[in-house]
């Protein structure tokens, strides 16, 4: 059972996280961030993992605490959940597009962390939600997932827009990555035995 259930408490945050590698994208979400939830949301669907992500954070001072440690948290989960990482592909990408925006995510679970984020954003906020966020949370999940992740927006002129395209680009290239490939018969997929 490729599923994780992890907890992170801090003086700025309380964040509950619950992932299923092998769901069927259900997600329960009440971050505190709508936008931040929307876009969980596209990571589940697009994912295809059940998702339950529950926080409380200092919104009161701004979303920054609650959105990156909601991406340390689901990391944790991640690395948890895909444990020795046998008979994974390991490498998954995903081209999206949604109108005049088309973006790019290709990931490794190589077990280090690397994180390429070229989003040229057109606006700094979309709602409340600030943009700059959005490089946080992926930092905070590469950090804590142990994977390499490049993330390019091609081409888009809205911003919301190439924040959607991203996170359903990430969810689908972590689809592919975390399959389970039948000629792999259980064996870590580095020629150094683990990863």
């Amino acid at each position: 059972m490729r599923q994780a259930d992890v907890t992170r408490n801090t003086s700025e945050t309380k964040i509950q996280i619950a992932i299923n590698l092998d769901g069927t994208g259900k997600a329960e979400l009440a971050s505190g961030v709508p936008f931040l939830d929307h876009m969980l949301d596209q990571i589940a669907r697009h994912g295809m993992i059940d998702l339950k992500v529950l926080a409380k954070g200092d919104t009161h001072i701004d979303d920054h605490h609650t959105v990156e440690d909601v991406g340390i948290t689901l990391g944790q989960a991640f690395a948890k959940a895909v444990g020795d990482k046998a008979g994974i592909t390991r490498y998954g990408h995903s081209y999206v597009p949604l109108d005049e925006t088309l973006s790019r995510v290709v990931i490794d679970f190589s077990g280090r962390p690397g994180l390429e984020f070229n989003v040229p954003f057109t606006r700094s906020r979309v709602g409340d939600f600030d943009v700059d966020l959005s490089i946080e949370f992926f930092r905070g999940f590469v950090n804590h997932a142990g994977v390499t992740l490049h993330i390019d927006n091609l081409r888009g002129i809205n911003a919301h827009h190439q924040i959607e395209t991203v996170f359903k680009a990430f969810g689908r290239a972590l689809r592919m990555a975390l399959e389970i490939d039948p000629r792999a018969s259980g064996v870590v997929p580095s020629t150094k035995g683990s990863l």
